[in-house]
C-alpha cells in the first residue's frame, strides 16, 4: 500500500470530452496508469502528474491534486471486501474507489479515496 497523488479533472459530460482529454496527455508523453470516470469527473494516475496537471491546466481544464491509496490486493474472491470491511470497522469511509490493473498475475490493485487517509494507511498496514 502506499499513498500517491491523483489527477482529479472535471469533465464535461458530452461525447468525445475524455477521448480529448486522453488525446492531450498522449500528445505530451504521459501515461495513463489507471483511470476511473464518473459522469463529470475523471481521476487518473498518470505517469508525470506534475507534467500532466500543468497540460490540462493550459487548455482550462479544471484540476486538482488528490492523495489517495494505492492498494494491492490479492486476486482472489473476498479480498475487496475484506479491506473495506477492515477499514469500515474503524470507522474510515471509502469516498470512492476504482480498480487498476497490477503487473502481478496474483495480485491486483484498487485505489481508494478515504474519509482519513493516515488512520487509514495505520489500520491497513497492521
Amino acid at each position: 500500500m502506499e499513498r500517491i497523488t491523483e489527477l482529479f479533472v472535471v469533465l464535461e459530460n458530452k461525447p468525445s470530452t475524455l477521448g480529448d482529454l486522453c488525446s492531450h496527455l498522449a500528445e505530451n508523453g504521459i501515461n495513463i496508469d489507471a483511470i476511473g470516470v464518473f459522469q463529470d469527473t475523471a481521476k487518473f494516475l498518470v505517469s508525470n502528474v506534475n507534467k500532466a496537471m500543468k497540460v490540462l491546466s493550459k487548455l482550462d481544464y479544471t484540476t486538482e491534486f488528490r492523495d489517495v491509496l494505492l492498494v494491492q490486493l490479492e486476486n482472489r474472491p473476498g479480498a475487496l471486501s475484506e479491506m473495506a470491511t477492515k477499514l469500515g470497522n474503524k470507522g474510515i469511509n471509502i469516498e470512492y474507489c476504482y480498480g487498476t490493473l497490477s503487473k502481478k498475475k496474483n495480485s491486483t490493485a484498487v485505489v481508494i479515496d478515504v474519509s482519513d487517509i493516515d488512520k487509514a494507511i495505520k489500520i491497513l498496514s497492521a
